[in-house]
């Protein structure tokens, strides 16, 4: 089979979370992202919600028997040399789909190959295959130095510190939080002040959100803490007491991967209008959010839709915008937050 050479690589991503507003839940995963030609391969399955089978928070020993299928040193979990390359975020069950491909060698090059939707062991290329994709052959050195570098780490990724400090006077607001945060695979802890916490704490949080309420000398106290520890965190200035916004916040806070490795990169918000920008094609919900003046709080999704490679300016309900307003876009693996500029 010939295939010109594509590069292979390795790099952080995410499955972003969210507490919907019937109930359900969506779970934060964090994964490492196959990258292919520089770009995550992921990005080449529009609007798909999956994350990889290399996820930060499956046990050490299955991590590794994945990068060791990957690497062809045991069986293929499909017939006919099929690997599982994108699956199901809550359950990875194969009856939810996944993307499957052929992963075999070809002296000392690695070749994937025949992607397809499945949802079964047997698989039908002509109706389900994404006949665009691949086939992709990598020089072998390259890809088993990637995977390879896995294993010779603890047998699992070193994923991101998905911990965030919440620090604010309103008790009640910075629960309910916490417990959404939960809820979605985010640890979060509750405090006013952490000039007494040992180093050894603090390097477990990746963020801190910060209320309205807290001033700028106890926001520069908390930094300076954090900066003695040696500690690199986000620091997240809360927009209002609105739990699903500031969830999407600490969401954004979390995301540390470079612009060129996310779909969602661009949001603004100002008369009457959203920008958008998005680097592949994909689904994109834009919800608004507004406090009243009795300080009551409105939810409304005022866009939702695929969009194409570039930018979109969107037009958005003026009732769900008046007032105190911001807006939230999401894809399946990012999420952007702006107070609507009046």
């Amino acid at each position: 089979m010939s295939a010109a050479y594509a590069t292979f690589g390795l790099a952080p991503a995410m499955r972003a979370g969210e507490v919907l507003a019937n109930g359900d839940v969506q779970v934060h995963r964090d994964f490492l992202d196959f990258i292919v030609d520089g770009r995550p391969l992921l990005f080449q399955l529009s609007d798909l919600d999956a994350v990889s089978p290399l996820a930060s928070d499956v046990p050490p020993a299955i991590f590794t028997a994945q990068v060791r299928s990957l690497l062809g040193e045991t069986d293929a979990p499909l017939p006919n040399s099929r690997h599982v390359i994108y699956g199901c975020p809550e359950c990875e069950d194969l009856g939810c789909g996944a993307v499957t491909a052929v992963i075999e060698r070809d002296g000392d090059d690695v070749i994937w190959r025949d992607f397809a939707w499945q949802t079964e062991e047997a698989v039908d290329l002509q109706l389900n295959g994404y006949h665009g994709i691949g086939p992709f052959r990598f020089q072998g050195a390259e890809y088993r130095t990637a995977l390879d570098s896995l294993l010779r780490g603890a047998g699992e990724p070193e994923g991101p510190r998905r911990r965030v400090l919440l620090i604010g006077a309103r008790v009640a607001v910075l629960a309910r939080l916490a417990a959404a945060l939960r809820i979605i695979g985010i640890g979060a802890d509750i405090t006013r002040e952490v000039g007494e916490v040992h180093a050894d704490e603090l390097r477990g949080y990746g963020a801190v959100a910060f209320g309205r309420a807290v001033t700028e000398e106890e926001r520069a106290a908390v930094r300076r803490s954090f900066a003695r520890a040696g500690v690199d965190v986000a620091y997240v200035d809360g927009l209002a007491p609105i739990v699903p916004l500031l969830v999407a916040q600490i969401e954004h806070a979390l995301d540390r991967r470079p612009v060129e490795q996310r779909r969602l990169t661009r949001l603004v918000a100002a008369d009457g209008e959203a920008g958008v920008e998005v680097t592949s094609p994909c689904r994109v919900r834009l919800t608004a959010y507004r406090l009243d003046r009795l300080y009551r709080t409105h939810a409304q999704e005022v866009f939702d839709g695929v969009l194409e490679t570039g930018r979109h300016r969107i037009a958005l309900d003026a009732r769900a915008v008046r007032g105190e307003s911001f807006v939230v876009a999401r894809t399946s693996g990012s999420v952007l937050v702006e107070a609507m500029a009046r």
